[in-house]
């Protein structure tokens, strides 16, 4: 888990204007995913407040600060930036008065300015963060987008992971990282996938070594991130298990406290990995859009079961 997202960071992915380049902000962070609109804190409360989000003035603050005399204004504006707050963020038709800027540079207080509506932009910076901030854990795997489909590749070390993802490449599908998956929680039904820097779009394949598969197949083969919808573990075949057949059930495991829907494919030669990837995926999809495959079988063999006893 990211515990920091460093301010410059925040400025240049949100494309906020700085309005006290005086402060030097390479060293501010946002530890909190969080936003604060101060309503209550520029009328003089500030019991209960959260200082350590960042710190949003929309058209209603602006117009109320409009209101209200200068000699007012200053002492909450003082005991508003002192204290130790990340960031203060206006919005479209705002603009800082300079009595605020001048004391947000004289306590250390970075001030910004975007164009968005207060609305959007507040939508677009708490999913940011979210993201940004989300919880993380990293997993050995492969994550591949199969026909829009999240699948994670699980196996043990040499079982055929990354010569299934290398053939789902070769069929038009993408490949999201090799070997190292690490996944965010962005929310409880939401689990997203993305490689590390050091290992991205490269995959190993034992025998050959290191290929780049951005560069070898082109940058359609290739996806920076990718929800997680489905797992598929690789195992061995071993003839004293029994395997699922028919699908009714669905078997699940877990990351972060989130389920996923896991499949467990037997390995034994001859077997096309790829094509019961794709089908998996496909299958997975279509449960989603309210078909099951297995529940239809399985009325079919209830009607005529019954059709029988009539007769």
């Amino acid at each position: 888990m990211a515990s920091c997202i460093p301010l410059t960071r925040m400025a240049e992915q949100m494309n906020l204007k700085n309005m006290t380049p005086e402060i030097d902000i390479s060293q501010t962070k946002v530890h909190v995913p969080d936003i604060n609109r101060p309503a209550l804190q520029l009328t003089g409360y500030f019991d209960h407040f959260a200082y350590e989000r960042v710190q949003i003035v929309g058209y209603v603050e602006y117009t109320y600060l409009q209101g209200i005399p200068m000699e007012q204004k200053l002492p909450i504006y003082e005991k508003f930036v002192s204290f130790k707050i990340p960031c203060i963020i206006f919005t479209s038709k705002t603009e800082p008065d300079t009595e605020l800027l001048n004391l947000c540079n004289i306590y250390g207080v970075p001030v910004f300015h975007t164009e968005k509506a207060t609305s959007n932009f507040m939508a677009e910076i708490i999913r940011w963060m979210n993201e940004e901030l989300a919880p993380c854990i990293s997993i050995h795997g492969v994550l591949v987008d199969v026909f829009g489909e999240g699948v994670l590749i699980m196996g043990e070390s040499g079982i055929g992971k990354s010569e299934a993802a290398l053939e789902l490449i070769k069929r038009g599908h993408r490949l999201v990282s090799d070997d190292v998956v690490e996944i965010r929680k962005i929310s409880d039904v939401t689990l997203m996938g993305t490689a590390p820097d050091i290992t991205r779009h490269f995959i190993e394949l034992r025998g050959i070594g290191i290929i780049d598969v951005k560069t070898l197949y082109g940058v359609e083969s290739v996806k920076n991130n990718q929800s997680i919808d489905m797992v598929i573990k690789l195992e061995e075949w071993d003839r004293d298990k029994e395997y699922d057949r028919l699908g009714l059930e669905e078997e699940y495991t877990e990351f972060l406290g989130n389920k996923v829907v896991c499949h467990s494919i037997p390995i034994r030669p001859g077997r096309n990995l790829a094509i019961i990837v794709e089908t998996a995926a496909v299958n997975h999809r279509q449960k989603k859009m309210g078909y099951n495959a297995a529940q239809e079988l399985y009325n079919r063999v209830q009607q005529n079961l019954v059709k029988r006893r009539e007769n």
